[in-house]
């Protein structure tokens, strides 16, 4: 039986190279919480004259690494070069990103479910928090009018 949830992963960028780790102590929450397991996070960076780089998170200079230092997960090797080279082509001079993968613990019992009950998952798709906003927006907006 599996005893893995979905895994995901997220691009965000950061134009400027300014990453500052704000991200970091809501990560951390969702692992200690045991929402998200992380998998991978690399990094991948254009400089202003287009020269990219990445760089996996062990391999960070011991001060940018530090941030991370309290975000328990089992990082490493899950995007490929072609991956990495990629995303760094689609970014924009003097910016990087983070790449993060992470498996959703809390589905994994709902996996396990589904192939007990001998299921198949043929779709299964993350829909963006703005895509949905302006959706629940448009709607309200709709219903709002059908009274009117």
């Amino acid at each position: 039986m599996l005893d893995i949830g979905p895994v995901e992963y997220v691009v965000i960028a950061f134009p400027g190279n300014r990453f500052k780790g704000e991200i970091v102590p809501e990560l951390k929450r969702l692992v200690d919480n045991g929402i998200v397991r992380i998998l991978d996070l690399t990094f991948v960076k254009k400089d202003a004259d287009g020269t990219t780089s990445h760089v996996e998170l062990q391999m960070l200079d011991p001060e940018e690494a530090s941030l991370f230092l309290e975000v328990d997960g089992e990082v490493g090797g899950l995007f490929s070069d072609e991956d990495l080279d990629l995303i760094a082509q689609e970014l924009v001079p003097n910016s990087s990103a983070a790449l993060l993968a992470w498996e959703n613990t809390w589905a994994a019992p709902m996996v396990q479910a589904v192939a007990g009950a001998g299921g198949l998952v043929v779709a299964h798709e993350r829909i963006p928090a703005p895509v949905v906003a302006l959706a629940l927006e448009a709607a309200a907006a709709a219903a709002a009018e059908a009274e009117a």
